[in-house]
C-alpha cells in the first residue's frame, strides 16, 4: 500500500530532491510514528501524514505528525530546543507529566526600547460559547515601551493592535483569526507564537519559550481538534499569576471591562 506522506516545497527545499523522493517512495518513512503534535500514533499506509523538518542553529530532524493535526513544514527553532525536541522523540529523557489543571506559565524575551522585556505565557482552557477553548495570556512583567522610543509610556496593547489584535470587552464571543500568525505546539509541547516573516518570508517567533511548555492533556486535545488558539493579551499587572482556571477567567473579565485587554485567534502550527 502507497504511503501517504506529505512533503511541502519548504521541506523539500530544505532536504533535497533525493531526499525527499526516497521518504515519498517509502524508502526513509516510519512504519509507524507518534505525532510530533498530539504524541498520538500515526500509520502513513493508513492516513495522511505530514513531514515536519525541525531546524536548528546547527542541527535539522525530521519528525512526522498527522496531516489533520499540522500541515508539513519547515520550523526553525533554536538549537536548545531543538536538543529537547530529539530527546522527547528518541526516549533518551523522560518528560514530566502534564500539570493539574491549573495553567502553566513561561517567558520569553522581547525587545523594548535599549532593554529586554520579559513576556510571561500562562495557558489554560477559557469556556465562551458553550465551549471549551484553549488559550494563551500573554502579560508582560514590565512595561512595554515602542522600540526607539526613549519614552515611559507602556504601549504593549497599541502596539499589539497594530497588529491586528482586536480590544475585548467580555469573554461572550471568539476574537477573529489573525492572518499569518500562529501558535507552535510541536512533541507534545508549547514552543512558540509565530508571526508573519517579512517580504513574505517563513515566520518568525514572536514569543518563543525559553523550554517547551508543558500543557494539561485537556489543552492539548482542545487544540487539536479545534485547529484554533485563542491568545489574549493584557499590560503588566493585569492578570498575574492565577492558579486555577476559574481564577484566569475572572482576571481576563475584568481586565476586559477595564479596557486593558486584546485578543485574536491563532491556527494552531500554521503557516499562513
Amino acid at each position: 500500500m502507497p504511503r501517504m506522506l506529505d512533503v511541502s516545497e519548504d521541506v523539500r527545499a530544505e532536504i533535497g530532491d533525493d531526499e525527499a523522493d526516497r521518504l515519498l517512495a517509502g524508502e526513509n518513512a516510519p512504519g509507524s510514528y507518534d505525532c510530533t503534535s498530539c504524541r498520538t500514533p500515526g500509520d502513513p499506509e493508513q492516513e495522511r501524514t505530514s513531514t515536519v523538518l525541525f531546524v536548528g542553529d546547527e542541527t535539522a530532524v525530521l519528525a512526522f505528525a498527522h496531516a489533520t493535526c499540522i500541515p508539513s513544514q519547515v520550523v526553525r527553532v533554536s538549537e536548545e530546543q531543538l536538543q529537547g525536541a530529539v530527546r522527547s522523540i528518541t526516549g533518551q529523557e523522560p518528560q514530566p507529566p502534564a500539570p493539574a489543571p491549573a495553567p502553566a506559565p513561561a517567558s520569553a524575551r522581547v525587545p523594548s526600547d535599549t532593554r529586554q522585556a520579559v513576556l510571561g505565557v500562562t495557558s489554560g482552557l477559557v469556556l465562551i460559547e458553550g465551549d471549551l477553548h484553549p488559550a494563551l495570556v500573554v502579560e508582560p512583567t514590565a512595561p512595554i515601551t515602542r522600540p526607539g522610543s526613549y519614552g515611559t509610556e507602556d504601549e504593549f496593547l497599541p502596539l499589539l493592535i497594530e497588529q491586528g489584535f482586536l480590544p475585548v470587552s467580555g469573554l461572550n464571543a471568539k476574537p477573529p483569526v489573525l492572518a499569518g500568525w500562529s501558535v507552535l505546539l510541536a512533541v507534545g509541547q508549547l514552543h512558540a507564537i509565530l508571526q508573519p516573516g517579512t517580504a513574505g518570508g517563513q515566520p518568525v517567533a514572536w514569543w518563543q519559550a525559553h523550554q517547551p511548555l508543558q500543557v494539561t492533556d485537556g489543552w492539548r486535545t482542545a487544540a487539536n481538534k479545534s485547529h484554533t488558539v485563542l491568545v489574549f493579551a493584557a499590560p503588566v499587572g493585569s492578570i498575574g499569576q492565577q492558579p486555577r482556571e476559574d481564577l484566569l477567567r475572572d482576571a481576563l473579565e475584568k481586565a476586559a471591562a477595564n479596557g486593558s485587554l486584546v485578543a485574536a485567534a491563532m491556527p494552531l502550527a500554521g503557516t499562513s
